[in-house]
């Protein structure tokens, strides 16, 4: 469609866009008759020719030849004005490409005002319902035509100017609705008013049984009975089987007419006294039925009755268009909500809460993504990021790079490095696709934060005081657009911070660009005097329920109306935890054979000291392994690392960035069994790699008994 402007096009042969009542009535008037496009001309009595002044789902060049015709020419406008009545001729008059054209005259208090065309398409042969609804729509555009907007009329409108004019109305609303629910409530604001109806039933028809979509003005008892199989001998039966509607103006008509109704729908619980059962017809097959009510008995005049029809028509056809529409949706969704974390994890660094929100308005889901991932030395990874577009393909897209973040994570590679890979793979996926990522990784040993960024808004630190700090960075380019390396950040910490981290669609809109809208976030956990302190850790249960409670009040300020929302957002808060020294033991080991030895009675005396006794024995064995292989295939300085938490981690660096793997042994190997052990007496194992050195680590659970005091120590 290509609605154009309303006055002063006749100088111009290509109208320029436009809106307002004349485009609205030339829309009504195509849907209505099923026409190709529509066309609207003023009628100059002066100079004795018509004037193209709107169009809508004609191209300008097709529109050219019917921008100026005088009063003697025959084509249908011209002949209509003529006449003063409709006019349909078969064939293409002035080269637009119909198959037809109906043409109607505007008729003011004066005469004549102008004309009213729709182009028909191949096939198309206007019903006499669809030509009265045709007569209504061109009566109210005559009425606005001769008196324009600014110009009070002559006289108050009646009621079936009224009427038609809210027939527009409604045609426009079906125009923008998107869901099911949104052409409900265009139906029940746009119809039962007009019409004097006090109730409205949408029901949708499938697999041979009805289900009530919306309602308005029923008793929840008596809408129960618009739902379930079809019963033989009920008003909704026949006009579903018929796909004609039932007009029914007094309790009497409809017991002589449905026996059946008397003791199955009507009788004790609705208020009704007539009903309007309409079909709501779609390619040529029911769809559904609306029922419209009223609470006395009611005379339907012809002219209610073949607007009515004209407008189940098209509330039918903007039903079965919403239906398909909330169908993908719902498939979009449950696809996108399959990729996302079910649940965050609890670890001993960081408890988290999280919230995607997906977009009030549009047509498709967004491709936002969050993830929480436990690294070695109980470091954690924070992810949050979004995938550029909407639709299938973006939210397939998002879960790709979800799952590669993960399996990058778990090689520990450092956030600029890990953006880096990402990057390539984004590239790999075409010209069209491209992502922003922050990662960060909280290190509560160290009690530092790394992280880097590629065209993502920085992550807002809450400190335990209640300071917020958000840093002033350049970000990289987007994963796709960018050219590693990306730059890494890092900053301290300090014991029970919060970290938040967000998507655009949080703090950017319509009406603020994301440095306002990251400025906002500011000042809200600024002024909601935040204070992290009051999440101890002790109870981690506790943690999450104050997380939840901030990210809901996060969003409520934020994103106040979310239906009105274009893009999706996803909201990331962790509440982090400094591990405690008494849990952190530290010791440098020679560079020679003794330093295995020396490795395992460090080992031995720690845990004795940490009541883990019953876990010297295999961790001695572990260390003595990664100390030897550290000893014949690398280079020192060695360090070895114990840490407690809920399990244990065994750390062994050396200066070498050689990668440790497994080899398979045979039987008369002397060696290549080391690494298959470490493998076989850990839970995990791996290595990370620094500037100038790398680790190697084990992970061993902790026995029950010892694990409620985990850290607690002082």
């Amino acid at each position: 469609m290509c609605p154009n402007r309303l006055e002063g096009a006749a100088s111009d042969p290509s109208p320029a866009a436009g809106t307002g009542a004349p485009v609205l009535a030339l829309r009504q008037a195509v849907m209505s008759v099923g026409g190709r496009g529509a066309m609207l001309h003023r009628w100059d009595p002066g100079a004795g020719r018509l004037s193209l002044v709107a169009v809508d789902g004609v191209g300008a060049g097709e529109a050219g030849a019917w921008a100026e015709l005088g009063e003697e020419q025959d084509v249908p406008p011209s002949r209509a004005l003529r006449r003063g009545v409709l006019v349909r001729t078969a064939g293409d008059d002035l080269g637009t490409g119909a198959a037809g054209t109906v043409a109607v005259p505007l008729i003011g208090a004066e005469g004549p005002v102008g004309a009213l065309s729709v182009l028909l398409t191949e096939g198309a042969v206007p019903d006499d319902l669809q030509l009265s609804f045709l007569h209504a729509v061109a009566a109210w555009a005559a009425e606005h035509l001769e008196h324009p907007a600014g110009r009070p009329p002559r006289q108050e409108p009646g009621p079936e100017q009224v009427r038609t004019a809210k027939a527009v109305e409604l045609t426009a609303a079906l125009a923008e609705a998107v869901t099911v629910q949104d052409v409900v409530r265009a139906v029940a604001h746009h119809v039962l008013a007009p019409f004097g109806a006090e109730g409205l039933i949408v029901s949708v028809f499938e697999d041979g049984r009805l289900t009530r979509v919306g309602e308005v003005g029923y008793p929840l008892d008596y809408l129960k009975r618009f739902e379930g199989p079809l019963i033989a001998g009920m008003p909704v039966t026949d006009v579903l089987r018929t796909r004609r509607p039932q007009f029914l103006e007094s309790p009497q008509q409809i017991y002589e007419r449905y026996p059946g109704v008397t003791d199955k729908i009507l009788m004790g619980t609705s208020p009704k006294m007539a009903w309007a059962f309409l079909p709501l017809i779609a390619s040529g097959r029911a769809v559904g039925v609306s029922v419209l009510s009223y609470n006395q008995p009611r005379a339907f005049s012809d002219e209610d009755r073949a607007l009515l029809t004209t407008l189940s028509a098209l509330v039918g056809q903007a039903l079965e268009r919403a239906r398909l529409y909330d169908l993908e949706h719902a498939r979009a969704q449950e696809l996108q909500s399959a990729l996302l974390p079910r649940t965050l994890p609890r670890l001993p660094a960081a408890v988290a809460a999280a919230r995607y929100l997906p977009a009030g308005r549009g047509e498709q889901v967004g491709g936002d993504w969050f993830d929480v991932i436990p690294l070695s030395a109980d470091r954690v990874a924070l992810v949050v990021g979004d995938v550029m577009g909407h639709g299938i393909a973006e939210a397939a897209t998002m879960g790709r790079l979800r799952t590669a973040v993960r399996t990058l994570a778990d090689l520990d590679m450092a956030p600029d490095e890990l953006l880096g890979h990402l990057n390539d793979l984004v590239s790999d996926l075409g010209e069209d696709f491209y992502a922003t990522c922050l990662y960060a990784v909280y290190d509560p040993v160290g009690r530092s934060c790394c992280y880097s960024l590629a065209g993502h808004p920085p992550p807002v630190f809450v400190f335990p005081d209640g300071t917020v700090h958000s840093p002033v960075l350049s970000p990289d380019p987007p994963l796709g657009a960018a050219t590693p390396p990306f730059t890494a950040h890092e900053l301290p910490l300090p014991d029970g911070s919060l970290v938040v981290l967000c998507t655009d669609g949080l703090i950017e809109s319509a009406g603020q660009d994301a440095d306002q809208g990251l400025a906002r976030l500011v000042r809200l956990l600024s002024g909601a005097a935040v204070r992290p302190a009051r999440f101890t850790g002790a109870d981690q249960a506790e943690d999450v329920r104050g997380l939840e409670e901030l990210c809901d009040t996060v969003v409520a300020e934020l994103l106040p109306d979310r239906r009105q929302t274009t893009d999706d957002a996803a909201l990331l808060i962790a509440h982090t935890r400094a591990m405690p020294a008494a849990d952190i033991a530290s010791f440098g080991l020679p560079d020679d054979p003794r330093a295995a030895g020396q490795a395992r009675e460090l080992v031995r005396d720690q845990l004795s000291r940490w009541d883990l006794d019953d876990l010297s024995t295999t961790t001695e064995l572990l260390v003595s392994e990664l100390v030897g292989n550290v000893i014949r295939h690398a280079k020192g300085p060695m360090r070895l690392r114990l840490l407690r938490s809920r399990i244990l981690t065994c750390e062994v660096y050396d200066g070498s960035l050689s990668t440790p793997r497994i080899r398979q042994a045979t039987y008369t190997d002397e060696g290549g069994r080391g690494l298959q052990l470490v493998a076989a007496l850990s839970r995990r194992w791996g290595a990370r790699y620094l500037r100038d050195a790398k680790c190697i680590w084990t992970e061993q659970d902790i026995p029950d008994g010892t694990r409620d005091r985990v850290g607690t120590a002082p």
